[in-house]
């Protein structure tokens, strides 16, 4: 027994583990956060989009010079952008044509961990006449995503900054996934509006309660992948099984012609041609055959198909149903017919019932008293 409560507990140190460090290699990550675009025909979206990829390669390195190196190799032609959306936590790639006499794409970045994404907090519920409710929050399609007063990390980053604005206006950026627009919101935490808490307002922080992907995007149907990921150069190539290359050996199973002969057609082995019968003599043409052979089967062709061997065996069904089969028998005699009516059984009973009615009379009849003698 202790042997397997140790066995248990190590596997689950084990996957305590692996957990960790799956987090801490998320929260490694990085890229080129977008915060201003100042070329509305990009379509990049400020905060949400990370650069993590250009032409194919990947963003490790946080120098913005490099990038723009990269951006302006590639003036007179499209350069390859790879963007993570916190939205849904999806990866798109765009291209983007650059400009010969300014090559730049117009837009402000900051080297960010993707994990900022994650300090979001969703409205779940908003109690009326609340501070909450006087700034026009709304419940369940609102996310308090960040604040221009500076940085929120954690889940009780949120209240610690509510706590030291008391009394004072605080600007929130709200999210609303119903709309897909993000607002600024102002709002005055207070303990005296009459209720608990300083705003009012229920949240839900964790994994649970992430940005969803946009309403405006299709939905995934059964058996697709929800979160895609994209593929660097730098990353390891690894084929699909069901996609083979060209050096692979040729096909077990050779492409149909255009034209199909009948004698592709496949055949099953009971199907083969019997050999031919033995002639006849002349002598009795009309001879059938010896006694004890057995009566040879008409087997189809070689070159016949499967619709005409079904179809003959279905006709050779119907005709054993309806033929019935009087071989070696003879037919049933019909009954005799009687001349003389069968005699009828008289019934005693109700004779029996009549003497007993006729008894009873004589049972119950008083005797006669005999006469008096005078003395």
């Amino acid at each position: 027994m202790s042997t397997m409560f140790g066995a248990l507990n190590r596997f689950i140190s084990r996957l305590d583990s692996e957990s960790t460090s799956q987090t801490s290699r998320d929260r490694s990550t990085y890229g080129f956060q977008i915060l201003r675009n100042k070329n509305h025909e990009i379509p990049i979206e400020p905060w949400y989009d990370f650069i993590v990829g250009i032409n194919g390669r990947q963003v490790d390195n946080p120098d913005p010079n490099l990038f723009a190196t990269e951006v302006r190799n590639c003036a007179g032609s499209n350069v390859s952008l790879i963007l993570w959306n916190a939205k849904g936590t999806r990866t798109r790639t765009i291209a983007l044509p650059i400009p010969t006499p300014s090559p730049t794409l117009g837009i402000t970045l900051q080297w960010t961990p993707l994990s900022v994404t994650e300090d979001v907090w969703h409205v779940l519920d908003v109690i009326t006449n609340s501070p909450a409710d006087n700034a026009g929050l709304l419940p369940y399609g609102d996310y308090i995503v960040g604040t221009p007063e500076g940085n929120v990390h954690g889940e009780s980053g949120l209240g610690e900054l509510v706590e030291d604005y008391l009394g004072r206006n605080l600007r929130l950026f709200v999210y609303n996934h119903e709309y897909a627009v993000t607002r600024l919101v102002t709002l005055t935490p207070s303990r005296s509006w009459g209720g608990s808490g300083a705003l009012g307002c229920v949240l839900g922080f964790g994994a649970l309660h992430r940005l969803p992907v946009p309403m405006t995007e299709p939905i995934a149907g059964p058996g697709e992948m929800l979160f895609e990921t994209a593929r660097l150069s730098n990353e390891e190539h690894r084929p699909l099984s069901a996609q083979p290359s060209q050096s692979q050996s040729p096909s077990l199973y050779p492409p149909p012609s255009s034209t199909p002969d009948a004698s592709t057609f496949l055949v099953p082995a009971s199907m083969t041609a019997p050999p031919p019968p033995p002639p006849q003599s002349a002598t009795s043409p009309s001879a059938g055959p010896p006694k004890g052979a057995k009566k040879q089967r008409n087997v189809a062709a070689p070159n016949m198909t499967f619709d005409d061997y079904f179809r003959e065996g279905e006709q050779k069904s119907k005709e054993e149903d309806y033929t019935t089969s009087t071989k070696g028998t003879a037919p049933l005699p019909p009954p005799p017919k009687s001349t003389k009516a069968p005699a009828q059984v008289e019934n005693t009973e109700p004779a029996a019932d009549t003497q007993l009615e006729a008894q009873e009379p004589t049972i119950l009849e008083a005797e006669p008293k005999p006469e008096s003698q005078d003395g």
